[in-house]
């Protein structure tokens, strides 16, 4: 077995070589590259009538096989033109410490079973905390993404401000513009859809600061316990960041939780330019922090900071008699006391990696950019008469859309911003989906890729303004008008 062993080690040894210059050269040119690569059908139909076999298969038929029939048909959120929801952000730097980390393997649930990953993701999350402003007993941990993030957060939450008997009458506050995984983690541990108070926003698109006070009032008077706030620092469709200094200010006086979720904002601490658009964010009690939506990291990285890791020990800390041996101290705390996972992968040192190249002065700049980028999709748009800006530019994200010569219904208009958002987004050029806002269909582009360049920006709103929707709508009044 071992001799076997060690032959396919040497063949996996030649292919990875292989594919890793393929890949390095791939990414030298990823522009030119169409950013949807639909499946092929017959491909797809192939994979569904495969079996998992009895007696394995050459370890090279495979590996080609993987690369023909799934991995080229992946759409490429990394593209620099592709500017839908919160677009992946990746860099070669980090996929190296995804291939390192890889190889290696280690299990990164305490000191004992690797010390050095152990100690660089502590000083990776404490740095993090620092750049939030939070005290020196915050804490945290890495985990796969921000909704496992918020799931986190807002069990510690729960624990610290209710007893069990109180649970069912516990509320708790999100805007209509919250991230859909907030709701899905409150019903995960435990709490229905009554209990989630849903409200309005303002005209950006922010927390209506008078409906949380007058929400939260009237469910005291009703017998309900108000017990968690959920801000957000950068909302996924618009960008915007709710009040969070007063929103702060509501918790403290009604013994809330304020929970922020920055899965895609919080990176923008790390700019001089945006960084003053959180401030108030080092007033929470808790902060989801995804490093790879706009720190060059691959999935998935994101963190979940508390301003007392002592909350994340009450909710998670278990102490079984296999793992007294991997204890470090009877005070020390080891990251899985912290979360819901005990065996974890690293990761953080992709992101240690990334950071130690680059630096945050690098970084900064990269996010300084996406925002310039999405300013510069704003002014172009807002030069065309037939179309009108709905939200933005905020932290890199714009929401516009078609508006014809104002003789269209809102279904009309509906219709044909979709049909352009399916027209470009099938050309392979760009991609660029749409959202609601207001009850209107709109176009949003997520300009946050350090790689867009002003180019990209003018050729793909260029081709949106002459899409063929656009431009059937034009014939068709021309036409009306001479009729």
């Amino acid at each position: 077995m071992r001799r076997e062993i060690r032959e396919q080690n040497r063949q996996v040894g030649e292919l990875l070589t292989e594919f890793i210059k393929e890949t390095v050269g791939f990414y030298d040119h990823i522009e030119r590259e169409p950013v949807c690569r639909p499946a092929a059908k017959d491909r797809l139909a192939a994979i569904q009538e495969q079996t998992i076999p009895d007696k394995g298969r050459p370890v090279e038929e495979v590996f080609r096989e993987m690369q023909r029939d799934i991995y080229s048909s992946t759409i490429l959120g990394q593209h620099p033109r592709s500017f839908s929801c919160v677009p992946s952000t990746m860099s070669l730097v980090s996929w190296m410490g995804d291939v390192m980390t890889g190889a290696y393997n280690p299990h990164a649930s305490c000191t004992v079973n690797a010390p050095a990953a152990d100690l660089v993701e502590k000083k990776l999350i404490r740095w993090m905390c620092g750049q939030a402003g939070y005290p020196e007993e915050s804490g945290g941990l890495f985990v796969s993404g921000g909704s496992i993030a918020n799931l986190t957060a807002l069990t510690a939450a729960r624990d610290a401000k209710l007893t069990w008997g109180e649970r069912g009458k516990a509320v708790v506050y999100v805007s209509g513009q919250t991230h859909s995984s907030v709701a899905k983690g409150l019903h995960i541990i435990g709490f229905g859809r009554e209990q989630i108070r849903v409200l309005p926003v303002d005209r950006e698109f922010c927390m209506d600061l008078s409906a949380l006070r007058s929400s939260v009032r009237k469910d005291m008077t009703d017998g309900n316990i108000p017990f968690a706030v959920v801000a957000s620092a950068g909302t996924t469709n618009t960008g915007s960041v709710d009040p969070l200094a007063e929103i702060s200010a509501i918790c403290r006086k009604y013994d809330m939780w304020m929970h922020v979720d920055g899965a895609f904002g919080a990176s923008a601490l790390l700019s001089s330019e945006q960084r003053k658009k959180l401030d108030g964010i080092e007033l929470s009690d808790s902060l989801s922090w995804d490093a790879h939506k706009w720190m060059m990291q691959t999935y998935g990285c994101s963190a979940v900071l508390v301003r007392n890791q002592s909350d994340l020990v009450r909710s998670f800390a278990a102490h079984p008699e296999y793992l007294k041996d991997a204890e470090t101290s009877e005070e020390g705390v080891e990251f899985w006391d912290l979360g819901p996972e005990l065996t974890r992968p690293a990761r953080g040192l992709k992101l240690w990696l990334t950071l130690q190249t680059e630096g945050t002065e690098k970084m900064g700049r990269m996010i300084d950019h996406g925002c310039r980028m999405a300013e510069l999709a704003g002014k172009l748009i807002q030069e065309e008469p037939e179309w009108e800006i709905i939200s933005g530019p905020s932290l890199g994200v714009v929401n516009f859309r078609y508006i014809a010569d104002g003789t269209l219904s809102e279904e009309e208009l509906d219709s044909a911003n979709q049909h352009i958002s399916a027209e470009i987004t099938e050309s392979g050029f760009a991609q660029i989906f749409t959202t609601e806002l207001g009850g209107k269909k709109v176009l949003r582009m997520c300009t946050i890729n350090p790689e867009t360049t002003e180019e990209d920006i003018r050729r793909t709103i260029e081709k949106l303004t002459k899409a063929e929707a656009v431009s059937c709508l034009g014939t068709a009044r021309n036409q009306s008008r001479t009729a």
